[in-house]
């Protein structure tokens, strides 16, 4: 029989990102060069995966190279002006023919369904329209980019129906007007639009590259906006001539840009080459691609004796209530170093401590409190990885907490029950009995 627990132990460390995702509302951006790659067929069955999931999804389809082929067989040049088509009235009509073969194409591939196919029993439900308004660009810079055309609304309304009856939406890059006419669009700007429209989760961008490599050549698992708006910056600068093209990954970075911020929470760079990079994006903890997300207005950071002042007046009242054990001023001072904290507009709004005992490699998570009117968040859940992180950085195999009032919170994150036999020798000789608190321990990965 062969092994199956690398697959099982895959699949159970996937399931908190498959609760976490379900019910997202999720835009992804097909370009055309995605759409003529062999690893095509990969994307449609993980697109099909990601609907069984419960993910609200838009399709975004681009059709870029399939217009210049169109262009070419009729020998027609393509024409831009600042980086941007003009669509004279031939190469729209090539435009509208290149997106409804592809839309038919990414239909049929939709309705698979073959016994022994990843598609089989999916049954799912592909629906397009005109639900992209848009208006002519105009003269710009003193040429008339003719059917060029700018997003002037996305009905979002009508998406969102659509989304709840668990069908998928399909976007082209064709935008109707009130007068009856057809525009061309970019798929970079209509992927944004409808992202932020939507207020979705996530934008996921597919490249050709597998996301943003640094120096070494290692992809950069998450960027802020503002760190990517400096790449961007660097990019753009090394092009003199207004008519060069960008290269994809500076096109990709003003995309995510754009919709970061404009709200839409994280924006994802990943390889349409890759196979299976979707799912390990949004399913593993690592990732594959480069994640943006816009700047935050907290910021999670180990602790400084400037903090004690906002540390005591957050655990003060759980102190009170007999929640936290009392923790004098002096002893918060010998013992800041241990503290991580959450600010938020310069105050303090939660904290969490760890303490070592490397002898027998654990640490105790301690000292956990929120602001009462930041509650209801995710913010215990983003301390506890902090101090997760700082202990597999100081070489702990597992944490420990001590708790009378969380103890359903803690099982939900992984924490199993332990004795107090099973405490280190130091932190047993301490325990205090009178609060009967209930030991709970976390194996580190």
């Amino acid at each position: 029989m062969a092994d199956v627990n690398p697959y099982v132990n895959w699949f159970r460390q996937s399931s908190p990102y498959i609760n976490a995702m379900r019910n997202n509302t999720v835009v992804i951006m097909l370009s055309g060069d995605a759409i003529n790659d062999p690893n095509f067929d990969n994307v449609i069955h993980d697109i099909a995966l990601l609907n069984s999931l419960g993910i609200r999804l838009v399709l975004v389809y681009g059709a870029r190279p399939q217009i210049e082929e169109k262009l070419a067989e009729l020998g027609v040049a393509a024409q831009l002006h600042h980086r941007r088509r003009i669509t004279d009235a031939t190469t729209l009509r090539c435009a509208v023919e290149a997106s409804g073969s592809i839309r038919a194409l990414i239909e049929a591939k939709l309705s698979m369904g073959l016994i022994n196919t990843p598609m089989h029993g999916s049954k799912i439900r592909l629906i397009s329209g005109n639900f992209v308004t848009a208006r002519p660009a105009g003269v710009f810079d003193g040429v008339d980019l003719c059917y060029t055309g700018e997003i002037r609304r996305i009905d979002h309304k009508v998406i969102n129906q659509i989304l709840d009856i668990n069908a998928i939406v399909l976007l082209s890059t064709i935008g109707y007007s009130a007068t009856g006419e057809m525009f061309n669009l970019t798929v970079e700007q209509v992927a944004a639009q409808a992202a932020i429209a939507l207020k979705a989760d996530k934008l996921i961008l597919m490249s050709r590259e597998q996301g943003i490599t640094d120096s070494s050549g290692q992809t950069r698992s998450e960027l802020l906006s503002g760190t990517a708006q400096r790449l961007l910056n660097q990019y753009q600068h090394q092009i003199d001539d207004p008519d060069q093209a960008q290269s994809e990954i500076a096109v990709l970075l003003e995309t995510a840009i754009i919709a970061c911020d404009a709200g839409v929470p994280r924006c994802h760079l990943v390889s349409y080459r890759e196979d299976g990079a979707i799912l390990a994006e949004l399913y593993t903890r690592d990732g594959s691609g480069t994640m943006i997300t816009e700047e935050s207005y907290e910021q999670v950071r180990d602790a400084c004796v400037e903090d004690i002042g906002g540390i005591i007046e957050l655990i003060s009242p759980l102190e009170e209530s007999g929640t936290l054990v009392r923790r004098s001023r002096e002893r918060l001072e010998a013992e800041i170093e241990q503290f991580i904290v959450i600010e938020r507009d310069n105050a303090i709004i939660a904290c969490a401590a760890l303490y070592c005992f490397k002898t027998e490699q654990v640490g105790e998570l301690a000292c956990i409190a929120v602001n009462e009117s930041y509650l209801g968040g995710n913010r215990g859940y983003v301390l506890l990885k902090a101090v997760e992180q700082r202990a597999l950085q100081k070489g702990l195999k597992a944490i420990f907490v001590l708790t009378t009032r969380a103890a359903h919170w803690f099982l939900e994150q992984g924490f199993i029950t332990i004795n107090v036999t099973q405490l280190p020798a130091e932190k047993q000789l301490i325990y205090n009995l009178q609060r009967k608190s209930n030991v709970f321990q976390k194996q580190l990965k």
